[in-house]
């Protein structure tokens, strides 16, 4: 992929890098065709997967290389790393209040946001999209930080990153597809809602990278500002779930582990 990637600008980059991303959300969703259901500690394992990744890749991928370029900035780098990292928590917990959505296993009468009178497969549709944008931004901004030709950023890195989220993406497509499919949705149409809460990473995946390109003196603050994001996403969201059913709670620990470890040994590898 790394290979695959070098001959394009950063911004073409970060939107193919996305498009596989969003891919992956596709191929989990996909599920829909094969079973209704997926055994339930199986799911709490994927979920606990997906938050190891996004932990690792908010350090390794994200604030480790936005200190150190604070540094070559002449930037005071916990001073920058603080302000992105909270700023990013912020963000999410704005857009938690303001944005309609409902989390995976609650009834619609615990959906978040502006009330609406909106069906509850779009609700949660909205849950899953709305925590997809800060992965998608940070894939973005990774490989704008490329072009900034400092040595904290390397093309091998922002390939890491792209592979890691889109492993943690599988199991949210199918979270989306599998629910809508046992209430009694058809497997087209829970399909396309599944795989269409993906279609925001490629979106916030060139902004991120074009915003970075025009705003170089801002990349260790983005590159924070991602990692922030991701983390409240891990937090609010894929511990929580994965974590409701207390017998599977051991083994969904384990699974959060080896998500961090795979995303570290990929970030160490390829950057």
């Amino acid at each position: 992929m790394k290979e695959l990637l070098a001959p394009f600008s950063p911004i073409l980059q970060a939107l193919i890098a996305t498009l596989f991303t969003w891919g992956v959300t596709a191929a989990g969703a996909a599920l829909v065709f094969l079973t209704r259901t997926v055994n339930a500690k199986l799911m709490d394992c994927m979920l606990g997967f997906a938050a190891g990744v996004m932990i690792a890749a908010s350090y390794w991928s994200l604030l480790a290389p936005g200190i150190e370029m604070a540094e070559q900035m002449g930037q005071i780098p916990w001073l920058t790393a603080v302000i992105g990292f909270m700023a990013g928590g912020v963000f999410m917990r704005l857009a938690d209040r303001l944005v309609p959505h409902l989390h995976l296993g609650l009834e619609i009468k615990d959906s978040e946001g502006i009330h609406t009178h909106w069906r509850r497969s779009t609700l949660l549709v909205l849950a899953i999209t709305l925590h997809n944008f800060p992965e998608g931004l940070a894939v973005g901004v990774a490989f704008g930080a490329v072009a900034a030709n400092l040595s904290s950023a390397s093309l091998g890195g922002a390939v890491a990153l792209a592979i890691g989220i889109g492993l943690q993406n599988f199991p949210e497509g199918a979270a989306v597809s599998l629910p809508l499919r046992r209430e009694g949705m058809g497997r087209g149409k829970a399909f396309l809602l599944g795989q269409a809460s993906g279609m925001v990473e490629p979106i916030a995946g060139v902004l991120g990278a074009a915003f970075v390109l025009q705003m170089l003196p801002v990349l260790p603050y983005a590159l924070c500002f991602a990692a922030g994001a991701m983390i409240y996403v891990v937090v609010e969201e894929l511990i929580p779930e994965s974590q409701r059913r207390e017998p599977n709670i051991d083994a969904v620990t384990m699974s959060t582990m080896a998500g961090f470890a795979v995303m570290m040994l990929l970030d160490v590898a390829l950057g």
